[in-house]
């Protein structure tokens, strides 16, 4: 039942947004596509805050590329972000059937080889655009328990919730961390994301494309369980529909030092990222924490 306090006006056009993702779910995947890119041509010019932070993590992140190289990646990732809102839809209500058709799975037996084997699983992602429908469509085939953070409007928090609990996933929020200690001792896979800046607490500094980045050390501290594997995870728009890709499990993971382990974890991001650098959140600040004596990269941003 719907809380009477989101029919206060300032969630209606939260409402709006979730009837359009309501009748988005129909249009075909080329069709989506096509308006998306459209979509995010408007918003690179709606949204001059975030287009100044997308622009400052490329040229930092890939200082071989020139202006017009870095402002062209920045385009095309805003026309990414504006597919994302079809790909956000079709996660909490397209038919199971519209997403198995568009997906090409590649090296799935990591992770079932791991369930197999009885231990905890964490599977290790990153914020790209398809985010929330790569976590459905790990719910089609598997019970997953997803690690989020709580959204800000709390209206489309619940339908986030709602929308991926029915479809079979399990939702535990990132600050309950008895319940994802719970979930790894009970073989309970989870899947999580563990790049992006959340303060010094709980962090290290490792390198991710050359630069000192505030990276959570929450992956090898709940990997320290025994039989624990670490199966990265990569989830990405193509031509024809969606590539889903899992690596081998991490030798030698947790190490027991912490700064080694973020860079391990860095460096596969970062691998994921150089493929596709267009789909992934580069209006994150993810370096907004810098080590003692460096300038802030965004600058009254």
């Amino acid at each position: 039942m719907i809380n009477s306090e989101f029919f206060q006006p300032k969630y209606l056009p939260t409402w709006i947004l979730i009837l359009l993702m309501k009748i988005g779910v129909f249009i075909p995947f080329r069709m989506q596509v096509f308006l998306g890119k459209n979509m995010g041509k408007l918003f690179y010019h709606l949204f001059p805050r975030f287009r100044k932070i997308a622009t400052i993590n490329i040229q930092q992140c890939f200082s071989d590329k020139n202006t017009d190289q870095v402002h062209a990646l920045v385009k095309k990732h805003f026309e990414s972000i504006g597919v994302s809102f079809f790909e956000t839809a079709n996660a909490y209500y397209a038919k199971d059937k519209k997403i198995q058709k568009l997906l090409h799975i590649e090296n799935e037996h990591y992770l079932t080889d791991a369930m197999k084997n009885g231990g905890g699983i964490i599977i290790l992602s990153s914020h790209f655009m398809p985010l929330m429908l790569g976590s459905r469509a790990l719910s089609l085939k598997h019970t997953i328990a997803n690690i989020y953070r709580p959204q800000n409007n709390r209206l489309f928090d619940k339908i986030m919730v709602k929308g991926l609990t029915n479809s079979g996933g399990i939702m535990i929020k990132n600050s309950d961390t008895k319940a994802i200690i719970k979930a790894i001792k009970n073989s309970l896979p989870i899947w999580y994301a563990p790049d992006q800046d959340l303060g010094n607490r709980g962090s290290v500094f490792a390198p991710l494309f050359g630069i000192q980045a505030a990276t959570i050390t929450a992956t090898s501290r709940l990997a320290k369980g025994t039989n624990t594997a670490v199966i990265p995870y990569c989830f990405i728009r193509t031509n024809k529909g969606y590539h889903m890709s899992f690596s081998a499990p991490l030798e030698n993971y947790p190490s027991g030092d912490l700064v080694k382990d973020a860079s391990n974890t860095n460096q596969i991001l970062e691998d994921q990222i150089r493929k596709n650098p267009e789909q992934y959140l580069w209006i994150h600040r993810r370096f907004k924490t810098r080590p003692e004596g460096e300038e802030d990269f965004y600058p009254n941003i």
